[in-house]
């Protein structure tokens, strides 16, 4: 999940070197970490969260298949 996350979020960014994702599993969940450069925040996130949202409702699906929820948080970097 974690490479499904960073090959499509790398595809919008301006700066692909930039981008982190880190997965924090848990016992029936796991929550991804997406950090990215402070420019590219809007784009990851889109107008009115179109983006996002589509990213999330693609690892919730791909989540079902492995019967494992999937909670994607957006972090921008701060250096």
């Amino acid at each position: 999940m974690k490479q499904l996350v960073e090959t499509i979020v790398r595809a919008l960014v301006d700066f692909p070197d930039q981008v982190e994702v880190k997965e924090v599993v848990g016992e029936h969940s796991s929550v991804i970490e997406l950090k990215v450069a402070k420019k590219d925040v809007g784009k990851v996130i889109g107008k009115r969260g179109v983006h996002a949202q589509a990213i999330r409702t693609i690892i919730t699906a791909a989540g079902g298949k492995k019967k494992r929820r999937y909670v994607l948080e957006i972090f921008e970097d701060t250096d």
